[in-house]
């Protein structure tokens, strides 16, 4: 097991390579450690290298009404009336602290999505 920091682009694609090879090795074996290793460097320099930026709340809205099949009819509890939910659906008003809450309560948006 010849395992090094991921410096660069072609490490990367290296230790991504051997990842292949040793996926499915049983746990506690010497394959096991050396892909439990691989892969905790590779996420580091993935979260480095790639990070990926939180997501739009009004996307996120959008994207937890979908999951749950809901219209704008049902945001009506968590933003109000109507005209309110057409606001901020199409970012014509922000939300609220008191709409944050409630996405988080009833939604389980996370809160930072949210205030972001």
């Amino acid at each position: 097991m010849d395992i090094r920091p991921i410096k660069t682009e072609q490490d990367y694609n290296t230790a991504m390579s051997r990842i292949e090879e040793l996926w499915g090795a049983k746990k506690d074996s010497n394959e096991g450690d050396e892909l439990d290793l691989l892969v905790t460097i590779v996420e580091s320099y993935e979260l480095k290298h790639y990070p990926i930026a939180p997501p739009d709340p009004i996307d996120a809205i959008k994207f937890r009404m979908e999951q749950m099949g809901m219209t704008s009819a049902d945001m009506i509890k968590y933003l109000g009336s109507q005209s309110r939910v057409s606001e901020i659906l199409t970012r014509k008003r922000s939300l609220t602290l008191g709409m944050i809450k409630s996405l988080y309560k009833g939604l389980k948006i996370p809160a930072e999505i949210l205030l972001a």
